[in-house]
């Protein structure tokens, strides 16, 4: 590499946080650089001479950023370490430290982004990037054409109305939703208000990223192509 950069973004292309979090990690006195604790913003770094470490950690930009793809079964959880429950991480065999890019609970499927790529990360979780995500829903019993219609318009999930989605149907008890927000169990909650109950939730679609006939349980590389359109779609 050979370039200077200012610490924030190094924090964040190393995978560490996001660059404002990485303020925060100044400010606490938590990274060091060449052996001495930073403790004000705008130092820069070389990522090939200097050493930096965090909480006394040693960390580094990796050249090549890797994004897996995963179809997520159900039964696992989203999370780096759950304690006696199947995790995500039990799926996919590299050595990179990856982090997954938004959840999906333990009983819903479909596609899950790993990445190392912390700019990435922060940018397609943040609710500020309005990044859609499309699903695939089926109801234990038929839907009503006015409750997909309370989906489009925004219902009230404890005291604040969720943003409009956009929701096609596809039969008596299937449909397709589009979301721009993330909250917990948004979808699962939204079918509860109505009075229904989700029998499976699969996604499908993340930003340009679809998940195309990845089987589950099975992961896989992105594409260069599919980095690029990602990262392009993020302002990356």
């Amino acid at each position: 590499m050979g370039d200077s950069m200012r610490l924030q973004k190094f924090l964040s292309m190393a995978g560490v946080c996001s660059r404002r979090k990485g303020e925060e990690y100044i400010n606490a006195g938590r990274i060091a650089v060449n052996g001495r604790i930073v403790t004000r913003a705008g130092v820069t770094v070389d990522p090939e001479k200097d050493e930096v470490r965090v909480d006394g950690r040693p960390v580094r930009i990796r050249r090549k950023p890797v994004y897996i793809m995963l179809n997520k079964p159900a039964g696992y959880i989203t999370s780096r370490s759950q304690r006696g429950r199947k995790i995500v991480f039990d799926l996919v065999a590299v050595d990179e430290r990856l982090n997954p890019v938004g959840r999906l609970d333990k009983d819903s499927t479909g596609l899950l982004l790993l990445t190392s790529d912390g700019e990435l990360h922060h940018r397609l979780i943040h609710p500020s990037f309005d990044h859609e995500k499309e699903y695939a829903v089926e109801t234990a019993a038929p839907i009503e054409d006015k409750a997909l219609e309370r989906f489009e318009k925004g219902l009230n999930i404890d005291g604040r109305k969720t943003r409009p989605a956009r929701v096609a149907r596809m039969d008596a008890r299937k449909f397709k939703i589009v979301l721009q927000e993330g909250r917990k169990r948004q979808i699962r909650r939204m079918v509860e208000a109505v009075g229904g109950q989700v029998a499976s939730l699969h996604r499908i679609r993340m930003g340009t990223l679809v998940l195309g006939n990845l089987k589950k349980g099975q992961w896989r590389y992105l594409t260069e192509q599919e980095v690029s359109a990602l990262r392009a779609s993020c302002g990356v």
